[in-house]
């Protein structure tokens, strides 16, 4: 790999799984908590229940038995508007709280209309689980005033003390509305216009209603008001509220007895005795912010003598800084338009058919490519004179994107899973990658990448060359395959951002693809590829499949797009 045409990737916006933006949030405290905690929201998503719901696909029981327990919520959930109603000191205050808990008594009688629809007896509420009464029990006690460290809204509590009870309620209560008026939109999108035959759609229909979508908004800005007057450490105790009602509400949907099959999560019914998951991934841009080429630049321009300094004759004869600058910026302004002009050359003139093949033939061009580019960089020696510390160092402070590191390490730590990590990446430095993941206790992980030559730990500005091109990346998956033996069933997941990772993505029987690179997009779409969100595509599989066992196969032409490594996370592993 040279200097790469990506720019820094940009932090993960709050957006849908299917990349389009279904909520109209401001920037005040709700959603400030919201876009911090949307990790939860993601795993709530992912969920069996609301696939198996958005699929059409769950079974009228388990929908029943979540109307029970969701109507059992909802009247303490309204008791709760009613606590928060009257600690509340402003008269605007309380009229907003009491529109609200009349929303709920509305979400109520809804459900009575799902009695009648599902043929539920509302005379047999059933045993509420413990999620649903661990739910409950903490929005009754967080409108009584049962929050660490402050005081119950007692006859002889102030009213400051009593409105911030209130906005305590408000912490607490905001999270349920607004992750289903998300669920709500999310599940619409997918049903569309055409989903009258759907057996949940009254149910979809209403949390995707206008209506509760500006119930939502008005929970948000009552509580923003609320919260206005309060210290910093008061705000603190309401992100610690809202954060555990997200957590909650994940709990209670995992609670639902689930009967059937579901695709989510992937390792669900895993047997560590039969099964073995084998997961590939690119490094960078898809495991980090910045590209590490521009790291290992920064380190020798960093490091480089001045023009002015005269080097000893035992240390190795470096550039100096400005000449370093200024042949990295020639290298990368070459690297970039020439890649620019082979990914042209390598489309074809119309969209085809998917055809792995023929796109091989044509990514054989890019790999020749890469390989002058790396040639150029060796002949350059900007790369000469590196310190190996000063590298495992920038390794260790590499930013990672969010949710990275966390998941290999629930991977790697899962004792009831047979799991195989292997890290497929044109980096020119190993010890770069191997030092990132070491500093989250990830040493397990298998490195599969160019290396420095080091002598002395000082870099000659010589690099090992093993994974340069796309070529280099697919004939290492298949070595890596090669070698497990035949006694389990493989199941193979590559998660990577470019056209570099396209074969392997391809080959993988599931393929995910991080971020929205134009020419992977490009180069992939021109030769047949379908790029599908993940989480429509897992609702469409649910339906196909109704019931039966998943099955994934490589060479599909089909790849997943994700926008964050939650949705990877929630995937593969669930809660």
């Amino acid at each position: 790999m040279a200097i790469p045409p990506r720019s820094i990737a940009a932090a993960p916006s709050c957006t849908t799984s299917s990349g389009n933006s279904s909520i109209n949030i401001g920037e005040g405290l709700a959603s400030k908590f919201w876009i911090k905690f949307r990790r939860e929201s993601v795993f709530a998503m992912y969920t069996p229940f609301v696939i198996s719901l958005a699929s059409g696909t769950l079974k009228i029981d388990s929908f029943r038995h979540y109307i029970s327990q969701d109507s059992h919520f909802l009247k303490s959930f309204a008791h709760a508007f009613e606590l928060a109603e009257e600690c509340a000191d402003d008269d605007e205050a309380k009229l907003a709280i009491s529109e609200l808990r009349k929303g709920v008594l509305k979400e109520l009688k809804m459900h009575n209309s799902f009695v009648q629809e599902w043929g539920i007896d509302p005379g047999k509420e059933g045993t509420i689980n413990s999620a649903t009464v661990k739910y409950t029990d903490f929005l009754l006690a967080t409108a009584s005033g049962k929050v660490e460290g402050v005081k119950g809204p007692g006859k002889l509590a102030t009213p400051f003390e009593r409105t911030k009870v209130a906005a305590y309620t408000l912490g607490a209560m905001t999270p349920c509305m607004r992750l289903y008026s998300f669920l709500g939109k999310e599940l619409q999108e997918i049903l569309g216009p055409e989903g009258n035959g759907h057996p949940y759609k009254n149910w979809i229909d209403s949390y995707s209603s206008e209506s509760f979508q500006a119930s939502a908004l008005q929970t948000e800005d009552l509580l923003d008001k609320l919260s206005v007057s309060l210290t910093g450490e008061e705000l603190d105790i309401i992100e610690k509220l809202y954060h555990q009602a997200m957590k909650l509400e994940i709990e209670f949907f995992l609670a639902q007895p689930i009967a059937q099959t579901t695709l989510a999560p992937l390792t669900k019914g895993h047997n560590p005795e039969e099964d073995r998951l084998v997961i590939f991934s690119d490094f960078d841009l898809t495991c980090t912010v910045v590209d590490s080429s521009a790291i290992l630049a920064e380190i020798a321009i960093v490091t480089a003598p001045k023009c002015d300094v005269v080097q000893p004759e035992t240390q190795i004869v470096r550039m100096s800084s400005a000449d370093l600058r200024n042949t990295w910026g020639l290298l990368s302004g070459q690297y970039t338009e020439e890649y620019e002009q082979c990914i042209e050359s390598i489309m074809p003139s119309a969209k085809v058919e998917f055809n792995y093949e023929a796109l091989c033939k044509a990514l054989e061009q890019l790999s020749d490519f890469e390989k002058r580019a790396n040639s150029r960089v060796i002949d350059s020696e900007v790369l000469k004179g590196l310190n190996l510390e000063d590298v495992k160092r920038a390794g260790e402070r590499l930013i990672l994107q969010d949710g990275c590191t966390g998941f290999f390490q629930k991977i790697v730590k899962n004792e009831n899973l047979n799991t195989n990590v292997h890290v497929l990446s044109y980096c020119w430095c190993g010890d770069l990658i191997r030092s990132a993941f070491s500093s989250g206790g990830l040493d397990a992980l298998n490195i599969h990448a160019n290396e420095l030559i080091f002598k002395e730990s000082i870099s000659t500005g010589e690099i090992v060359n093993k994974v340069e091109s796309p070529m280099d990346k697919a004939q290492a998956f298949n070595d890596i395959l090669k070698n497990y033996s035949d006694d389990r069933k493989n199941l193979t997941v590559y998660i990577g951002d470019s056209v570099g990772d396209l074969l392997c993505l391809l080959q993988a029987d599931i393929g995910i693809v991080v971020g929205s690179s134009a020419s992977l997009r490009s180069v992939g779409s021109q030769f047949g590829v379908s790029f599908v969100p993940l989480f429509p595509g897992l609702v469409r599989k649910q339906k196909e499949s109704d019931g039966e066992s998943p099955s994934w196969k490589g060479l599909s032409g089909i790849l997943y797009t994700v926008s964050s490594w939650s949705e990877i996370h929630a995937f593969i592993l669930g809660w």
